[in-house]
């Protein structure tokens, strides 16, 4: 009989034991795959939306939530900042770009960002179609946000206070849309730039209309919520942020340094789940073993038979594992799409909270160690469940079956 034919006529045979080695090592393939790319997805997700941003300044506060708020745009300000002030620290010569920004209002829950043109170049942003905003009250927008809420160039739009569409109140000024940005899976996508004089001119002519408050205004300094800084070499950053939270009333924080500690605490997540899914891996090769050592057991009486007709340890070995194989890649395969699925469910779930595609990453080294790894942990299985083929008696088994 051919080898495949009775391989699969053994794997046929012991139907819940297949089932059982399938469907567990499938299921910790799938959970060691599945988190290794979410993990790898989701950072390299934030660390490309920092763009190059080296340091962040804003009000006093968490630097965490000023990092978040101010270049990841998932959480609310710390306050906001003397726009003077913030310009001070441009003068110097280690700072390569800078750009300040102010918000606080949105658009069906997309943030309306005040910047200038030194914005665009932190992210390498390049206009689709249109042009950047050059005066008050002209807004280029994110490719999420034209997708979604279906605007075009020459559209007009009111903007909402506060930073979700739940936001009620709105301004009586109209932005216009004037350009639209490619789209680059980084933070860009959801948002809406306009002009810091924008920003001021919407909230200055609702505070103009109550008389009681223009003249108090009119002496008020402008602010900004933060300032972006890029360095034009490493002595920037070793030097800037301890001077800014040491001689001002503002603080500064490093946007990798921040992201960094908060990757810690959600790899402990990860963790959790990897050795979960390596559990499950070592009671996979189990079932895989026992499995196979049950079917050398009870077919003791035909393998010897096979060896007397002239089939050779090797043949039958082969046999062996060929159907732990067998297993072994069904697995991976079924393992493979089911995390697939399990990511894209997951992927629709992060695309509604943070308003962004999330571009899926699977680094190659850490995938090809991954499925080495189980590879490795089976073969051990399959080579335990072989062993008792060198030691069979074929004498003593055809005289006891007679």
């Amino acid at each position: 009989m051919n080898t495949w034919k009775i391989v699969l006529s053994n794997l046929n045979n012991k139907p819940l034991y297949t089932f059982l080695s399938v469907f567990s090592l499938s299921i910790s393939i799938a959970l060691l795959l599945g988190v290794l790319q979410l993990d790898a997805s989701v950072q390299n997700q934030f660390k490309n939306s920092l763009g190059d941003v080296d340091l962040v300044v804003g009000a006093k506060g968490s630097p965490l939530q000023l990092v978040l708020s101010s270049v990841l745009h998932v959480d609310n300000p710390t306050g906001n900042i003397s726009y003077p002030e913030a310009i001070k620290l441009t003068r110097n010569p280690l700072i390569k770009n800078a750009a300040p920004i102010s918000y606080g209002d949105n658009y069906k829950g997309y943030r309306i960002v005040g910047t200038t043109p030194a914005f665009d170049s932190f992210y390498a942003a390049e206009i689709a179609t249109g042009t950047s905003p050059k005066t008050s009250m002209e807004a280029v927008i994110g490719s999420e946000v034209a997708q979604k809420l279906g605007l075009q160039l020459g559209d007009t739009f009111k903007s909402a206070h506060g930073l979700t569409d739940e936001a009620i109140e709105a301004h009586d000024a109209e932005f216009k849309v004037v350009g639209i940005y490619k789209k680059s899976y980084k933070v860009l996508d959801r948002l809406i730039i306009t002009t810091l004089e924008s920003i001021w001119d919407v909230h200055d002519h609702e505070e103009h209309e109550d008389h009681e408050h223009e003249e108090a205004h009119q002496q008020e300094a402008k602010e900004v919520t933060s300032l972006l800084l890029s360095f034009r070499s490493p002595v920037g950053l070793l030097t800037t942020p301890r001077m800014i939270n040491e001689q001002t009333n503002m603080q500064a924080a490093l946007p990798k340094f921040e992201l960094d500690r908060l990757f810690k605490f959600t790899g402990i997540g990860v963790q959790a789940i990897s050795w979960i899914a390596y559990i499950i891996l070592i009671i996979s090769c189990i079932t895989i073993f026992i499995s196979l050592y049950k079917m050398v057991k009870e077919r003791a009486f035909d393998l010897a038979l096979m060896r007397t007709y002239g089939a050779s340890n090797l043949k039958i070995s082969t046999i062996i594992a060929l159907e732990g194989i067998c297993i072994v890649v069904l697995s991976l395969l079924i393992g493979f799409a089911l995390s697939q699925l399990g990511l894209h469910f997951v992927f629709t779930i992060l695309k509604s909270s943070l308003q962004q595609d999330i571009m899926p990453n699977l680094p190659l080294q850490s995938f090809l160690y991954t499925v080495i790894l189980i590879l490795a942990v089976i073969l051990i299985g399959i080579t335990m469940a072989i062993v008792p083929l060198f030691k069979m008696n074929i004498s003593k088994i055809l005289s006891d079956e007679k």
